[in-house]
């Protein structure tokens, strides 16, 4: 009898169709012989057996019989299933089913082995691998027992190790019992790892009176002979890897970050050129990037939306020109150009200051999270452009700035800053609100504080147009029309501007009439230069600096006159044509009567 210890024996039979009866008689009598030689029962060793095909199927469980003799009736008693060959499939049962202590197995905690005893003749039809690796890690010992056509790799991939003792290959079914005997001496030898508490971390291997401690793959024993320590053969740093060292089993492997790939010393990396696929559809250049690419145009050209084809660039939107009214572009290079009345400055960019009337001016600006802080920074350089063409002076014009989003913030009052610089670095210091867009609210604070005497408004007494300019880019999450109607009935004339996803609805409620002189639109906020122009053409007020009668060939109302004049003129010289026209008219009528009269006479 073997009396080791006890065990928890389950045996798992290939009953598949390539088995023919006399062989699988041959089957029973090997477990039955084993079983013969066991000291079973409830509280020594306990056996279970169980057959597969395409199919598992339990015959008895380790809880079921107690006496060998109830045992051997049970095994004489199975019918083969003559089907297919899933070892993985037994294999999981057994982990999930058989040595579960619903079915009988001791607990983990008794330290009783949990052995599977395998016997197949053929190649599995499913995976074994990973199932195997998770029984044996589950502490489920598998001894792999193939019989005449059995795969070798297979019987390795399910046994435990070392392999050589658990691997075993019977070239006939003939030879099964002879080779039985010999497995129940491999069985029934004394275990030292199991006799003794072995203390080992990883595995424990028995050898004659005594045991030694073995580390999994990748680990080394440490100094007690017991734990285990992981290798890790990057940590020298000799490993030589451009980007990762990755440990694997005491060496190791270099691999590559996302978009490169791995050179053919197995140590550098080296970029992917996804422009040599040749699919790239660059008009111009194809630039390689890790994990994709970009194209790229070559000096003078514009990358359009699509992200390929290329345009001549317009330099005035792709360069900070520095015109302050307007900016030309010609083939590779710009120029700068003044309104009509005013010269062009000696530094080629500035303009002669056209004595044109003063306002009070208040520019309301989006600093909603839809406009992007880099965006917002182009919105203040635009506000800049702005204040460069005006006149500011305590006693001229007068500048005030709000920002809007959820709320309404003034960044400052009219009645702040006397000077350009100093509105100018003002507004450079503005910081950006994000969150929503309430354009509706922000039109309410301009009308109701952003205007009044006390922000630095003058008297609607001293004849100062006033003036409001919303800048957004996008829709209102606010009613506008009611603000914007009564700032325009209280005299504020408004000046609307819109980018990128701004409604052109919202923007002509807003702009004062004639609204197509008031409102202007771009679909990018680098593309901003011609709004500035549009509004310097038609801010000129229609009145002087206040009360002062002065009147300048600059002034909106001096060019009114001049138009006025000359349309008379047009008209009375039109008139004089009319009247030569009858009397030539007259003078041919008679004419033909004195023909007439002549032609009677003869």
């Amino acid at each position: 009898r073997c009396r080791t210890g006890p065990l928890d024996i389950v045996f798992v039979i290939d009953s598949s169709r390539s088995v023919r009866p006399f062989e699988f008689e041959t089957m029973r009598r090997f477990m039955i012989d084993i079983i013969g030689n066991l000291d079973v029962g409830p509280n020594a060793t306990r056996v279970g057996v169980i057959q597969y095909s395409s199919q598992v199927q339990n015959i008895f469980s380790l809880k079921t019989f107690f006496t060998r003799a109830d045992m051997e009736r049970a095994i004489n008693s199975i019918i083969p299933l003559a089907q297919g060959t899933m070892t993985g499939l037994a294999i999981q049962y057994v982990m999930n089913v058989a040595f579960t202590a619903q079915e009988g197995a001791r607990p983990p905690h008794k330290k009783i082995p949990r052995i599977a005893i395998i016997v197949t003749d053929g190649r599995p039809q499913d995976r074994v691998t990973e199932v195997a690796t998770q029984a044996r890690n589950a502490g489920i010992e598998i001894y792999a027992v193939g019989i005449q056509r059995a795969d070798m790799n297979s019987l390795r991939a399910m046994a435990s190790p070392p392999l050589e003792e658990h691997v075993f290959l019977v070239e006939s079914f003939e030879l099964i019992q002879q080779f039985g005997k010999q497995f129940q001496d491999k069985l029934c030898g004394v275990d030292m790892c199991v006799e003794q508490e072995h203390g080992c971390q990883h595995s424990c291997v028995s050898t004659p009176g005594s045991f030694y401690c073995e580390c999994n793959p990748g680990y080394r024993l440490n100094m007690d002979g017991k734990t285990c320590s992981p290798i890790d053969a990057c940590a020298d740093g000799r490993h030589g890897c451009q980007h990762h060292c990755v440990s694997i089993r005491g060496s190791y492997s270099c691999r590559c970050r996302p978009g490169y790939y791995l050179g053919q010393n197995k140590r550098s990396c080296i970029m992917i050129d996804y422009c040599s696929f040749g699919n790239h559809s660059c008009q111009h250049e194809c630039v390689s990037i890790p994990n994709g690419h970009y194209c790229r145009c070559r000096s003078g050209y514009t990358l359009q939306p699509d992200g390929k084809s290329c345009r001549a660039t317009d330099l005035c939107n792709g360069v900070d020109h520095g015109c302050e009214f307007k900016c030309v572009s010609t083939e590779g290079s710009y120029h700068c150009m003044c309104p009509e009345g005013q010269q062009l400055q000696a530094d080629g960019k500035t303009c002669s200051k056209c004595g044109a009337g003063h306002v009070d001016l208040v520019m309301v600006i989006d600093g909603s999270k839809s406009v992007r802080p880099q965006n917002f920074e182009l919105v203040k350089q635009f506000v800049n452009r702005i204040v460069d063409l005006l006149d500011v002076s305590p006693h001229g014009t007068r500048v005030g700035l709000v920002q809007y989003s959820s709320r309404v913030r003034t960044e400052f009052p009219l009645n702040k800053y006397h000077s350009a610089d100093e509105i100018k670095k003002a507004v450079m210091d503005v910081e950006y609100m994000e969150k929503g867009t309430m354009t509706g609210l922000a039109l309410k604070h301009m009308v109701e504080h952003s205007f009044s005497e006390l922000e630095g408004a003058r008297p609607l007494s001293h004849n100062i147009p006033r003036i409001g300019l919303v800048f957004t880019d996008g829709r209102s999450q606010d009613d506008i029309s009611e603000w914007a109607r009564r700032a325009k009935e209280s005299g504020i004339v408004m000046f609307a501007v819109g980018v990128g996803k701004a409604v052109e609805e919202e923007l002509r409620a807003i702009a004062s009439e004639p609204v197509e002189q008031h409102f202007s639109y771009s679909a990018d906020f680098t593309t901003m230069t011609h709004l500035v122009e549009n509004f310097s053409l038609n801010i000129c007020p229609e009145e002087g600096k206040g009360q002062t009668e002065i009147r300048s060939p600059c002034e909106c109302e001096a060019l009114v006159q001049f138009q006025t004049n000359t349309v008379a003129i047009l008209q009375s010289l039109t008139e004089k044509n009319i009247l030569c026209a009858r009397s030539l008219a007259q003078m041919t009528a008679r004419l033909e009567d004195l023909e007439k009269q002549i032609a009677n006479k003869k």
